[in-house]
């Protein structure tokens, strides 16, 4: 299946189109930044048309989360500042954004080498399967529920994943793109 990033095709064009809405930008105006038609962008957002890849890259760079405004700051502040084990990534590329100490405990290295990087690697089975499966669950609807994902323990080099649930709340920041809260859920394993 097509990626654009790690953002699945059939989220690309709802992801594309509520950015535009929210940046006020036309599709005209897109098409001309992106050199393309605007057919080809209204094509992008019903999901007709899949971006080539040079486009792709630009729109993974346009609708990736990057926190700007004072309220996105705060975000990240009471991520860092949690007690709890919890994170802060991008929606769209798995990009982390925040993480705590609490988090980091589970952690080989400093949370300065994996800033700006995607954790997808990381991912378990348990977290593959639940990602493929948050269309389902109403992930991309106006007011998203809460999912929760059941996880295997997996060692790596850089990090552990604890065996349990993980519990993702999809967040819109200032500029329209989305994060994820990543949050270790009610039955976490010890071990």
């Amino acid at each position: 299946m097509f990626q654009l990033g790690m953002l699945r095709q059939e989220w690309f064009g709802p992801t594309l189109r509520r950015w535009r809405m929210l940046n006020r930008v036309k599709q005209s105006s897109l098409a001309a930044e992106m050199g393309v038609s605007q057919t080809t962008v209204s094509r992008w957002e019903s999901g007709q048309l899949v971006p080539e890849r040079a486009h792709a890259q630009r729109l993974e760079r346009l609708l990736s989360a990057r926190p700007k405004s004072s309220a996105d700051h705060a975000l990240n502040e009471l991520v860092e500042t949690s007690r709890q084990p919890v994170h802060l990534i991008c929606d769209f590329t798995h990009r982390l954004l925040a993480a705590s100490a609490g988090r980091l405990e589970d952690w080989r290295v400093p949370l300065s080498d994996k800033l700006g990087t995607s954790l997808w690697r990381y991912a378990t089975e348990g977290i593959r399967l639940g990602e493929a499966g948050l269309a389902a669950r109403g992930w991309m609807d106006a007011h998203p529920p809460e999912v929760t994902v059941l996880t295997e323990r997996m060692d790596h080099r850089d990090l552990t994943i604890r065996a349990g649930e993980i519990v993702y709340t999809r967040i819109a920041l200032s500029d329209g793109s989305f994060a994820r809260l990543v949050r270790d859920g009610a039955r976490q394993a010890l071990a």
